[in-house]
């Protein structure tokens, strides 16, 4: 005799599969991201001396990885124990938060090496980011600790998802717009004060990447609020990692960029490496 399932039962399948087939297209970019890089991202690797910011490359760089991993295993295993649900979705969210908080990393730097080493601005930039960090993982923990997780009633159909909505976790998103649109101004306005006395190339460069980067990262967090506030079930959350994977593959490509044109401006003797101090003396008044 066939099962009857009601229409929430459906909901819940097909928003558990679309969720799926998101990460799986998310490990598939990824990796398909990190083969057509391979040459340059190694030329870095070896190159480039060590360094703070280099080892926020790697990190920022690989992560995701570890992140897409524990996403496809909580999809694709069979598992209804709730509490592992939760675990898997912890350790997730650790990844999540640090490889947003070292592509964040990359552009709170650029931003302050575009104002020549501002310590004000510098003192600025950093209170508002650890403000924003601090409110968005208690937001994030607080709000999936309380939300219990529960798994399809279809059989055949692996993952988990959180049951009862978790809308607060808007706020995050709403505190990364203000951040993002904070240091987008900050070099908009940095931008427009040197566009006549600056001809470097590099300098161009960095603030392209830069608004290119904070126009992304709105955008993102848009949808992320969006979504958060009108969809149910697994659909809640299947932009989240996406932007957290985009805005990783952003950063570590531009900062690969940045560096390779560093490489052809000065020639294979140059330094294999941009301080922070040669990007701001970039901007300065010639």
């Amino acid at each position: 005799m066939q099962a009857e399932y009601s229409t929430d039962n459906v909901a819940e399948t097909r928003s558990l599969q679309v969720y799926t087939y998101l990460y799986t297209s998310m490990a598939t970019f990824w990796i398909y991201d990190y083969a057509c890089s391979l040459h340059l991202e190694w030329t870095f690797l070896l190159r480039s001396r060590w360094s703070k910011v280099k080892g926020l490359y790697i990190i920022a760089r690989y992560v995701p990885f570890l992140l897409l991993a524990g996403h496809l295993y909580m999809n694709f295993i069979p598992n209804e124990n709730s509490d592992k649900c939760q675990l898997l979705n912890n350790i997730c969210s650790c990844f999540s938060l640090i490889s947003v908080f070292c592509s964040e990393c990359f552009f709170v730097l650029r931003t302050y090496a575009l104002w020549n080493n501002n310590k004000i601005v510098l003192v600025t930039i950093m209170t508002t980011f650890i403000a924003v960090v601090v409110s968005s993982i208690t937001f994030a923990f607080a709000t999936t600790a309380t939300a219990p997780w529960t798994t399809s009633t279809i059989p055949g159909i692996t993952g988990c998802f959180q049951s009862s909505a978790v809308i607060q976790l808007f706020i995050p998103f709403l505190l990364l717009i203000g951040l993002e649109f904070g240091l987008m101004s900050l070099t908009l306005i940095r931008a427009i004060q040197s566009w006549r006395s600056t001809n470097s190339h590099i300098y161009a460069v960095l603030v392209k990447h830069n608004i290119f980067y904070y126009a992304c990262g709105l955008f993102f967090s848009a949808v992320n609020v969006l979504t958060l506030l009108l969809f149910q079930y697994g659909y809640q959350a299947m932009f989240q990692d996406f932007q957290f994977i985009v805005l990783a593959i952003l950063a570590t490509r531009m900062h690969l960029h940045l560096w390779h044109t560093d490489q052809l401006a000065h020639g294979s003797s140059a330094l294999v490496f941009i301080p922070l101090s040669d990007v701001s003396s970039a901007g300065s008044p010639t």
